[in-house]
């Protein structure tokens, strides 16, 4: 049986710990499905159709990622793709505490489905994509924070 895992979340950017996490899940699962969420409560600096090219070019070297779209919730979108495992990345207490809560409401509408938490490696374990966003902003240096190329999409989106 094929082992598919899906990764949710915002990704506006994806940022090096992010790349980090799916490096490390690919290893693990013969698909990890990245699912760019539209989130009504953050401000979006890119399209879901920008974060998923960015994020294609970031990952190209990985052949059994991919990368998708859902509005809804993530047990919904996991049931219709036979996808076993919830994975979230951790960089803080405050993350913990979050995480949790939502693993535990997603095993109580699904049951057969697994959360996993991927703790970040410590030389990413400070950086967040609204971080990112706030140093781009303020023309601060996003070298090893993020992917080359979200560093040129950043450029060109703030020069706007």
């Amino acid at each position: 049986m094929s082992k598919t895992a899906v990764y949710p979340g915002s990704f506006d950017p994806i940022t090096m710990g992010h790349v980090d996490i799916i490096n490390r899940m690919a290893r693990l699962y013969d698909q990890v499905i990245i699912l760019v969420a539209q989130s009504s409560q953050k401000q979006q600096m890119f399209t879901p159709e920008e974060r998923k090219t960015l994020i294609e070019q970031s990952l190209s070297h990985l052949k059994n990622v991919k990368v998708d779209f859902f509005v809804g919730l993530t047990t919904d979108y996991m049931k219709k793709h036979n996808a076993q495992v919830i994975v979230r990345g951790l960089r803080a207490v405050v993350d913990f505490e979050y995480e949790m809560t939502m693993a535990n409401i997603n095993k109580k509408i699904a049951p057969d489905i697994e959360t996993m938490l991927v703790f970040a490696s410590p030389e990413y374990y400070y950086i967040s994509s609204r971080g990112v966003k706030e140093l781009a902003i303020n023309g601060g240096a996003l070298t090893d924070l993020v992917p080359d190329v979200v560093i040129k999409a950043m450029e060109a989106k703030l020069k706007k």
